[in-house]
């Protein structure tokens, strides 16, 4: 075993993790590849086409431009696999170039199916009726050509800004009066929409810059087009705090603004747009340092999601109505006595974020309930959560709600909720300057005869209605005053930045999360020396640790069994000889997003048993979770709960073969074969109750048993 240890600890950084930002791509290749998936139906599979799109314009306008920022300081900050951030960005526009091909390859086949089944998405000179040529012309002349403003570029007229994600066409034209040539850029509002719908059968879309170039004599009268082009560009879009900012909530205030103007990262340019205008782009958008990628195809993947949005339901998923938990049916829909008479976990989408809701609305008209207290991370647009905590201030009632400005790209939408929420009498507060508030907890408190009693909700995932139908997340309720306890010093510690001297049942971040996972660690490998079995099995969303991947590599090498499903960044190697040889890991991508935060540990006994230590978390195991944000981990100890997240989500994971993955030593993830007895662990819990929220009425449904080896 120390022969093991030695020669692990001899492997150079490379050989040891994978890099974080090609893991990122590689997760982004397999949510590419569902798009060829042909067990999705068509417009499925053309969303997530439009995913993969999406997912790597923030990619870039978050990750890359954190690593050009380096590199342009000539901060030499080597990642864990020792890359320096030169070195990483030439890895990643290899790679992006790569996926950024696929993305068309497959955009290509999809266009095709989709003209199969009556959807076809039309290009600038494609022959249409009369009726409909005079109505597209109509629609262009009356509804784009207004908010259009064709600038022309010279000396008279400096280039404009282009903002984040702006699309514009580049005309070089010829005046027809005088034969001189003139370029006009023109930009496309974003508040215009990338399609137009052609009126009649079959569905026929055109994209705006399409309909803009079929009408460019209309555009530009007197003039005639040599050549147009169309571009993109991508900026930095992160917002650095300030220590010393003085109002975190002006300061976010203006870092919203000044991020729409932040650096070019990737400017994607039509194959064919002349060289020189090429250069004439770079020059005028100060992009000498953006990657730039020449595409041939369609511009803006991403934006291919509005023609999902078609009414076909036969080319869709199946519609999906969660259940609502029996077990609060049972008591009338009062979510604080089936709270009182039994911990219960929700699992969504497969059970209805409506409970979290009513739990909310409930205390806020409840004469009983004296005070509320929620973290708010992400709440989406039109949140009913933010609704019920306004009608409980309104209604008297004490209630403090902590709005977490640093949440990326939800900045401008938590300062307006905070806004309403402050005008309503709620007391808000917007945590740390240095660290953002991730854990999702809400706190009920409630007289109940001579005493106050304490009813919480502890996340896996935001307070967001919209995600909550595609993510899979679990809430756990309980009255337990352990928890409660805890849950009020981890709101005095947010609110008042008093730490807590202890904690019964929660671990916190940045407090002692990591101390507490690699304790845990340790625990399996001391049972191992002593003869018994240590086994660790592990969900999440990201592995990037280095500290935990480490100590994960030491329980490998003492025999401890460990099973990871990781949906997107793993920097930890399974399978090398004398460092990681007892690790698996698998990734989960399928019609739901997987979400939930999960840690077992076996406690001596092969897994899944009775007596195993079962965290829920908010916190993925990242430096970012551990040191910079304020996160929670759960143990969950009512033995219903317990086997629900063991037997059912944790098992039904690990036995899935029809969405996962396996990643090898070499950072290559294969598809499971489904194999002679396919398991859809999705379709599982669609077509089957909860252990702790189906309620008497369901306790005797045959619900399948899902099982690795025997409990014990």
């Amino acid at each position: 075993m120390a022969e093991a240890d030695s020669i692990a600890s001899l492997a150079p950084a490379s050989d040891r993790y994978f890099n974080r930002e090609l893991s990122w791509l590689a997760f982004n290749q397999r949510v590419l590849e569902e798009a060829m998936n042909r067990a999705h139906p068509l417009l499925e599979r053309l969303r997530f086409l439009s995913i993969s799109g999406a997912n790597l314009d923030e990619f870039f306008s978050v990750r890359v431009a954190g690593l050009k920022g380096q590199q342009l300081q000539d901060v030499d900050l080597r990642s864990a696999d020792g890359l320096t951030p030169a070195q990483q960005l030439s890895a990643i526009t290899d790679a992006t170039a790569t996926l950024m091909r696929a993305q068309q390859k497959v955009w290509g086949l999809l266009h095709g199916e989709l003209v199969e089944v009556g959807i076809e998405v039309i290009g600038p000179t494609a022959q249409m009726d009369q009726p409909c040529a005079n109505w597209l012309r109509d629609h262009f002349l009356t509804q784009i050509f207004p908010i259009l403003t064709p600038q022309a570029l010279d000396p008279a007229h400096p280039f404009p800004f282009i903002p984040n994600e702006g699309l514009s066409i580049i005309f070089d034209l010829e005046r027809l009066s005088d034969k001189q040539p003139i370029r006009e850029l023109v930009m496309i509002p974003s508040r215009l929409a990338r399609f137009v719908r052609i009126p009649g059968e079959p569905a026929r879309y055109m994209a705006l810059e399409a309909v803009i170039r079929r009408f460019s004599a209309d555009l530009f009268p007197g003039y005639r087009v040599r050549t147009s082009g169309v571009f993109r560009i991508i900026r930095d879009s992160d917002i650095e705090i300030e220590e010393e900012a003085e109002d975190l909530v002006r300061h976010f205030r203006s870092a919203i603004k000044r991020r729409r103007r932040g650096r070019v990262i990737r400017m994607e340019i039509e194959e064919r747009i002349p060289e020189p205008v090429e250069d004439m782009l770079q020059d005028m958008l100060q992009g000498h340092d953006a990657v730039v990628v020449e595409v041939e195809g369609f511009i803006g993947i991403g934006n291919l999601s509005a023609i999902v949005d078609i009414d076909r339901p036969d080319l869709k998923f199946e519609p999906y109505a969660p259940r609502f938990p029996e077990r609060i049916r049972e008591y009338g829909g009062d979510c604080f006595a089936a709270i009182r008479a039994k911990d219960i976990v929700v699992h969504h989408p497969y059970e209805a974020f409506d409970v979290v809701i009513s739990f909310l609305k409930q205390a806020a008209i409840d004469p009983d309930v004296v005070a509320i207290k929620q973290t708010l991370y992400r709440a989406g647009k039109q949140s009913a959560i933010i609704r019920a905590l306004i009608d409980a201030a309104e209604a008297g009632k004490s209630v403090t709600a902590v709005v977490e400005l640093k949440a990326r790209f939800d900045e401008e939408q938590n300062l307006m909720w905070a806004d309403a929420l402050e005008r309503a009498g709620v007391q808000v507060v917007y945590g740390f300057i240095d660290w953002k508030t991730h854990a999702k907890v809400s706190m009920v408190v409630r007289r109940e005869g001579e005493q106050f009693r304490s009813y919480c909700h502890f996340g896996t995932g935001n307070y967001h209605p919209i995600t909550a139908r595609i993510y899979t997340d679990l809430s756990f309720f309980t009255a337990d005053p352990a928890y409660s306890r805890d849950a009020a010093a981890l709101f005095n510690y947010i609110t008042g930045y008093v730490e807590p001297a202890r904690l019964e049942k929660l671990v916190m971040s940045p407090r002692d999360l990591r101390d507490t996972l690699c304790r845990l660690i340790d625990a399996e490998i001391d049972h191992v020396r002593a003869g018994r079995p240590g086994t660790i099995w592990a969900k999440m969303n990201s592995l990037v640790d280095p500290t935990i991947i480490e100590k994960l590599y030491a329980a490998s090498n003492a025999g401890v069994q460990i099973d990871l499903i990781i949906r997107g960044i793993c920097c930890l190697r399974p399978g090398m000889p004398g460092m990681s040889d007892n690790i698996r890991v698998k990734s989960v991508v399928g019609r739901f997003l997987e979400h939930s935060r999960i840690a077992v540990f076996g406690n001596g006994k092969a897994l899944p048993n009775n007596g195993a230590k079962v965290y829920i978390s908010s916190a993925d195991w990242m430096p970012r979770n551990f040191d910079r944000r304020v996160e929670f981990m759960a143990p969950v100890e009512n033995a219903t709960v317990h086997d629900q997240i063991l037997d059912q989500v944790m098992v039904a994971n690990l036995i899935d073969t029809e969405q996962s993955w396996s990643l090898d030593s070499d950072g290559l993830y294969t598809r499971l074969e489904p194999g002679d007895r396919p398991f859809n662990l999705h379709r599982y819990f669609m077509t089957n109750p909860s252990l702790s929220g189906r309620g008497a009425a369901l306790d005797n449904a045959a619900v399948p048993t899902l099982r690795l080896r025997g409990k014990g």
